[in-house]
């Protein structure tokens, strides 16, 4: 089952949990309710919302992170789970033990992957896209001439406009990729916790405050999706976090793959991808699952965000 997104974004809204179902109530009675084992992430967007600590417990038995998001909604705290995976242990001490070469190799599969998905996105939206690749080609391990910047510096233009500039304080297309961004990476948070590494032991990332460096270290390829779906819903004139936008974002995780597996949703590339980066640093493996293909085939359409609870 692939999971859902739970948003809390009503005032006095409370979360319990009643016979293996996460509950969502209200002073006037039952809002609605979710099976604990289908639930991918729950977020908190309005700060007059309580929990109990069974349900945060249940939560975090199942690997599913709680996001708190500020008045921005942009993430300002995650819960997330302190026995993830079996071989935890092993895992962690192996992935501290990693060589800056092997870190640096990494981070350059990284972000080759990340131009090419961006490369595929402007491709999709009929831009000319052969300058990303030729950056692509030229990254190499540590990506020291940064041309994860460069391409960036080409790619949102392209994609948005030459008048957008990407920041994380504007409204508008910029609001819209910064909630796309955030379930990204509770979605990416969940598949290394599962994957039983520690999420701040980074490759590439090192920034003092961010508890979470690795997942952005290995959400990188995978914000093109979002983006694209970002340029869709501006396309249909849609430039606000209404419930339709934010329901169209959450499904952003559905969207499948071509990969060596068969046709995968985006959570389950996640972690296919956490667990083979668990697998080189135990040395089992060389690359990074990726999937074949660098962008979804299309975006998802069902159903797998429970709004205005």
């Amino acid at each position: 089952m692939l999971g859902q997104i739970i948003e809390i974004v009503g005032e006095g809204r409370r979360l319990s949990l009643s016979r293996g179902f996460l509950e969502v109530s209200c002073a006037t009675g039952l809002l609605g309710q979710a099976p604990l084992d289908a639930i991918e992430a729950v977020i908190f967007s309005n700060p007059a919302a309580s929990l109990t600590t069974q349900a945060i417990a249940a939560l975090a038995a199942r690997g599913a992170p709680l996001v708190i998001c500020g008045p921005d909604f942009r993430p300002v705290g995650y819960l997330l789970p302190v026995d993830g995976h079996h071989a935890q242990g092993d895992r962690v001490e192996a992935q501290a033990r990693a060589s800056l070469p092997m870190r640096k190799r990494l981070w350059a599969e990284l972000v080759r992957a990340k131009i090419l998905a961006q490369a595929a996105a402007l491709e999709r939206c009929c831009r000319e896209a052969q300058g990303l690749r030729d950056l692509a080609r030229r990254v190499r391990s540590g990506d020291p001439e940064n041309f994860e910047a460069q391409a960036a510096q080409r790619y949102f233009p392209a994609l948005f406009g030459k008048n957008f500039r990407r920041t994380r304080d504007a409204e508008g297309g910029n609001a819209l990729l910064n909630y796309g961004y955030t379930i990204l990476r509770a979605a990416t948070a969940r598949a290394i916790v599962g994957a039983g590494l520690h999420p701040s032991f980074s490759l590439h990332h090192r920034s003092r405050g961010d508890a979470l460096r690795l997942v952005d270290d290995v959400m990188e390829p995978f914000r093109p999706t979002i983006d694209i779906a970002v340029r869709v819903l501006l396309a249909e004139g849609l430039d606000s976090l209404e419930p339709v936008v934010k329901r169209r974002l959450a499904l952003t995780l559905h969207a499948d793959f071509r990969t060596e597996e068969g046709v995968t949703p985006l959570s389950t590339v996640l972690s296919r991808v956490a667990t083979s980066l668990a697998q080189i640093f135990l040395g089992e493996r060389k690359t990074l699952a990726l999937p074949l293909t660098p962008i979804p085939l299309e975006l998802a359409d069902a159903s797998a965000f429970e709004e205005n609870l």
